[in-house]
């Protein structure tokens, strides 16, 4: 037996495989491959190299001036752009030195310029950008800064232009993004605000703003009960990927003690009233008179409402009686007239204000009065008259608030006056798409999307 065939067909029966089928497909494959191979086999050659007559060429090369190329570079004036943000209790020097900015003249520029200064006005997390020579001198400085809820973001650019520096201020282009949150208080407001499963935490502004929408109907000081809930709807403000503004609520759900209240934000300008608070049904939100008089905030929210430990009951003392610490804002609870400031006896320190046709408010123990207060002065919802004290007859820090009739102590609790005419047919019919619109975001914010007849 030829060894050579026998090798030839062990190694084939070896790649074909041991059964029919196998050695079937495996000799088609290789079948394949020797095709290919074959059709690349005839394919014509290039010549080979070394078939071709070889030349020599001889050229001389200036090297570059490596020495000339790196004092360049030594000499360039290079440029560091450098971001931070601002600290709590960051000075000028100190952002400036965080900024890589070694340069006096440019800080006394921002300090003394009227449009620079607002880099010093800047609050705690905003952003600050600034480019700089190698040595530290301050090309450019840019910063976004924004005075209050409703007023427009402005960003300052200061330049050096020679020697000297130049600020600029143009107004920014935004970009305007909704954000929807729901939450349950289990102990006050804030608590809620700031934490949640997602994480995200609802500005200071949006809470303040809750406050001012269903103030005429919770007391958030003493209403509040764990189990209540609310979802907001809010406008954002950006630049660069930084949130730079926080708008206004636009829609806004309150379930308190089992009863849900509901606003949703309304601004129409063919409106008689240009903008306000509605419930889903075209009502005005506005009454005549706050729930309570006291300003809500981090600060009072622990307090709550009490009778007052020497006076006793509703009757026997004629008013009600809010505990809160020293200096504690007081806002009038309707529009009006300051009737008279000044000090009444027991009272103490008393602003009384006369409201249209027979109503008046009393709000007494003040420790001060708001500047300006006097007799005959115009005042609005909301206004600040006064702050909490503990003048006249009183053991505590608190306002005795007296609403009157007539000039008679009245419950104001009782009180449901309504201070707004409703929308007109034709404002109701442009209402209604504003309104659609955030019913459905509440719906995605209830758990399982469930609906909820408006109030």
């Amino acid at each position: 037996m030829n060894p050579t065939k026998s090798f030839t067909s062990s190694r084939l029966y070896t790649l074909l495989g041991s059964t029919r089928k196998a050695r079937i497909i495996s000799a088609s494959a290789l079948l394949l491959a020797v095709c290919a191979f074959g059709a690349a086999g005839v394919a014509p050659l290039a010549p080979d190299a070394s078939d071709l007559p070889v030349k020599s060429v001889s050229q001389t090369l200036e090297l570059p001036n490596l020495g000339a190329q790196i004092t360049a570079l030594e000499h360039d004036d290079q440029k560091f752009v450098h971001e931070e943000k601002v600290r709590a209790g960051d000075t000028l020097a100190a952002l400036l030195t965080r900024l890589g900015v070694d340069d006096a003249a440019a800080a006394n520029f921002i300090k003394t310029d009227k449009i620079a200064r607002g880099v010093m006005l800047l609050k705690a997390g905003k952003r600050v950008q600034a480019q700089t020579a190698e040595d530290g001198r301050l090309q450019w400085l840019r910063a976004t800064v924004s005075e209050g809820k409703d007023s427009a973001v402005k960003n300052i650019l200061v330049s050096r232009k020679g020697d000297n520096f130049v600020a600029t201020e143009v107004a920014a282009q935004l970009e305007r993004r909704v954000e929807m949150h729901a939450r349950n208080i289990t102990s006050t407001l804030f608590a809620a605000t700031d934490s949640s499963s997602d994480g995200t935490r609802l500005p200071d502004t949006i809470s303040a703003q809750i406050v001012e929408m269903f103030s005429t109907n919770i007391d958030f000081r003493s209403d509040l009960k764990r189990g209540d809930h609310f979802n907001v709807v809010y406008e954002t403000f950006w630049q660069d990927g930084e949130m730079v503004r926080v708008g206004r609520i636009l829609a806004g759900e309150f379930t308190n003690r089992g009863t849900t209240y509901q606003s949703v934000w309304f601004e129409d300008p063919a409106s008689k009233q240009g903008g306000g608070y509605y419930s889903f049904d075209g009502k005005s939100l506005k009454k005549a008179f706050l729930k309570s008089p006291l300003e809500f905030s981090r600060i009072s929210s622990g307090f709550s409402m009490r009778v007052h430990p020497i006076s006793g009951n509703w009757k026997q003392h004629k008013g009600v009686d809010f505990a809160a610490p020293t200096g504690t804002p007081i806002r009038a609870s309707g529009d009006g007239v300051v009737d008279s400031v000044g000090v009444q006896g027991g009272y103490g320190n008393m602003v009384v204000l006369q409201h249209w046709a027979n109503y008046s408010t009393a709000y007494a123990h003040m420790s001060r009065f708001a500047p300006g207060m006097k007799k005959g002065m115009k005042v609005s919802q909301g206004d600040i008259i006064g702050y909490v004290g503990t003048t006249g007859w009183s053991t505590g820090a608190h306002l005795h608030y007296e609403f009157r009739v007539n000039k008679q102590a009245t419950d104001p609790m009782s009180l449901n006056v309504q201070a707004q005419a409703p929308l007109t047919a034709a404002e109701l019919s442009r209402f209604r798409m504003v309104s659609a619109d955030m019913m459905h975001r509440f719906t995605l914010l209830r758990p399982n999307g469930a609906a909820l007849a408006a109030r």
